[in-house]
């Protein structure tokens, strides 16, 4: 019974923004546990680039897209599909941010956050649904895994207006999907990580880590299998009877503020 609990052995799982950040740590930790990977970000080179590196842990592959717009994840939907039957994980992890003072805060970097952040994950999955019902059983059902964020949890000390309009967003959204695909064998959770090493990070944690580190209740940065072990718990058999719910994987911030 226990055997194999943890497992994703075999399937197959898609990372959208897999090519740095959380989300290369989330696609490394599936390549290395056995999953057939695919890797969605939207400078080519660099998605090929990275997909070639992790294909020297197990198998992935590059399916370079710019999810910043709802046509491109319609199109990037159509290529998994022209290579896949089914799809076993979806990983939502894409996102943008964006920093000013409310008084200069501009439209244009509001559309462009919310619209990768938020409505992007909605039309990917939603064009995904076909691939992800094809793969999920009763006993083993498909998953969709968003990444949001602590700040969709608690209010942010940065002036990021959108970023954490969008992330709570994410959040209740997870919970509507969860509804609404539970009779397709498809569950949809969400992981809403702390301070990580990643690009979105790295000029925060240049000038704070030290203290941030200090004030997180277990004493450190995230590293990269804290979050790949969230997610390979999610998207395995141990986590098959669970959708709609968010993780914080954050060293206690969110919790204990």
């Amino acid at each position: 019974m226990i055997e194999g609990l943890f497992s994703i052995e075999g399937k197959t799982a898609l990372v959208t923004g897999g090519s740095s950040g959380i989300g290369a740590m989330i696609a490394r930790g599936f390549v290395e546990a056995g999953a057939r990977v695919y890797i969605a970000s939207r400078k080519a080179d660099v998605c090929e680039a990275v997909a070639k590196e992790l294909s020297a842990f197990g198998t992935c592959s590059a399916l370079p897209h710019d999810l910043g717009t709802t046509q491109g994840a319609r199109d990037l939907a159509r290529d998994l599909g022209e290579r896949e039957a089914s799809l076993n994980i979806l990983v939502n992890n894409a996102g943008a941010n964006w920093a000013a003072p409310i008084e200069e805060y501009p439209e244009s970097g509001w559309d462009k956050v919310v619209s990768l952040n938020l409505k992007s994950v909605f039309f990917l999955t939603q064009s995904l649904v076909p691939k992800l019902a094809a793969a999920g059983t009763h006993e083993d059902p498909a998953r969709v895994i968003n990444v949001a964020s602590i700040d969709g949890l608690q209010v942010p000390s940065l002036d990021t207006f959108a970023y954490s309009a969008s992330k709570a967003a994410v959040i209740h959204m997870t919970r509507v999907l969860a509804s609404k695909l539970a009779r397709k064998h498809i569950t949809v959770n969400a992981v809403a990580p702390g301070p990580f090493q990643s690009k979105m990070m790295r000029e925060t944690l240049e000038r704070f880590g030290d203290g941030i580190a200090r004030q997180n209740p277990l004493g450190r940065i995230g590293r990269p299998d804290d979050i790949a072990g969230t997610t390979i718990y999610l998207a395995s058999r141990a986590g098959s009877y669970i959708t709609g719910v968010t993780i914080p994987v954050d060293g206690g911030i969110s919790q204990t503020r």
